[in-house]
């Protein structure tokens, strides 16, 4: 493919006008050490994007770290010191710097690093070429291991050999298809070495904690067009892995039909149209979400109308079961139905047991059960006067 020649960072770019990250980075180097941003923030502004998590690396050991900042009036926390991280807070800003690493060995879920004064090494111990870019306080880019032009065509390449990167830490499956979901320019195509790598190393998808792997898929679901990714998930293998029973034919539909009416992305209705077996417990939902995706998959199948949905339902539950029912049933939903949704779930059921005085006990519920049940086969349209004509 071609490859676009590499620029300089633009000097506008936020975080080289950012007065505590500069403060810091000059600190680090009037002590005779390097100072290098690194990661997504150096990503995006390649790609002309808004900078994510400012990080920043240095060839300073952590103790080293500390020292220099104290000396300078900063205050040093050790959030992740075995690790070599420090996080410095400049002027109320909280910043991340870590010693440059090197990989000791590697199980798949965690890595026994150790310090190292070289930015390749550095370099090596992440995953995607695009992910490992530095720049310092200037903009000036180092690129030790030519992601750059991968970088440019927005094309997501695992560092070297893909197998061996995965088998480094098994997420980094899932988070391939995430980055290709955010990133890729869809005319690049994937990688073909990262797909053999992946369909070669999926028996360590299992090895994964629940929460790292939902935390992952919804991340992915959150993104404004996963169905190109979860498709590619399902054929290389890692869909049935991940979430077994799950199919994604739904996905394209549902997101389709967010766009037409207008709603934000939601991780959780997505979800309800892959569906699968046992998805609570195998992506770890808390509690909220999992009621919310229980109640779209419970709802989407309902007759009722939209105001209706939304009283059951909920806002957000009731929004997913009207836009999954419209998949389901490749029909259109009208931004009507959005706001009836909505409506629906903001009006409070008309009666209540104060009229119906003569009633009590089972008695009482039964009568209150039926109401309901004909004031929502009404659309919510019938009054209080409406339900209780003789």
């Amino acid at each position: 493919m071609d490859r676009p020649t590499a620029p300089t960072l633009d000097p506008q770019t936020p975080f080289l006008r950012d007065g505590a990250a500069q403060a810091l980075c000059q600190t680090l180097e009037d002590g005779g050490h390097r100072a290098l941003f690194v990661g997504g923030c150096v990503r995006n502004a390649v790609m002309g994007l808004p900078a994510s998590d400012l990080d920043i690396s240095t060839d300073a050991l952590p103790d080293r770290v500390v020292a220099l900042a104290t000396a300078a009036g900063f205050r040093a926390v050790p959030t992740g010191i075995d690790h070599g991280t420090i996080t410095v807070v400049v002027d109320d800003t909280p910043l991340e710097v870590t010693t440059f690493r090197r990989d000791v060995a590697t199980d798949g879920r965690r890595a026994v690093v150790a310090f190292s004064k070289d930015v390749k090494e550095d370099a090596l111990r992440r995953d995607f070429t695009m992910n490992a870019l530095y720049a310092d306080r200037y903009g000036a880019i180092t690129d030790p291991l030519g992601g750059m032009p991968d970088a440019l065509a927005r094309y997501v390449r695992f560092i070297e050999d893909a197998g061996a990167r995965i088998r480094e830490d098994y997420l980094r499956t899932l988070r391939y298809f995430r980055f290709h979901a955010t990133y890729a320019d869809p005319q690049m195509g994937w990688d073909t070495d990262a797909l053999d790598g992946i369909a070669s190393n999926l028996d360590g998808l299992e090895t994964l904690s629940a929460e790292r792997v939902g935390s992952e898929v919804l991340k992915l679901l959150s993104v404004p067009d996963p169905s190109p990714a979860v498709a590619v998930m399902d054929q290389t293998g890692v869909l049935a892995r991940i979430l077994p029973g799950a199919v994604p034919d739904l996905l394209a539909p549902v997101v389709h039909l967010e766009g037409l009416v207008q709603t934000a992305p939601d991780p959780l209705l997505r979800l309800a149209a892959i569906g699968g077996v046992d998805v609570s417990d195998r992506l770890r939902l808390s509690r909220k979400d999992s009621r919310t995706f229980d109640s779209i998959r419970e709802h989407c199948a309902s007759p009722l109308g939209a105001q209706s949905l939304g009283h059951i339902a909920g806002k957000q539950a009731g929004l997913g079961a009207a836009l999954l029912r419209s998949a389901m049933a490749n029909q259109p939903l009208n931004a009507e139905d959005v706001v009836a949704v909505v409506q629906g779930a903001d009006t409070p059921f008309p009666i209540s047991a104060k009229d119906l005085p003569d009633l009590s006990g089972p008695v009482l519920g039964e009568r209150l059960q039926a109401l309901k049940a004909d004031w929502l086969a009404s659309n919510l349209t019938k009054s209080k006067n409406d339900l209780l004509a003789p």
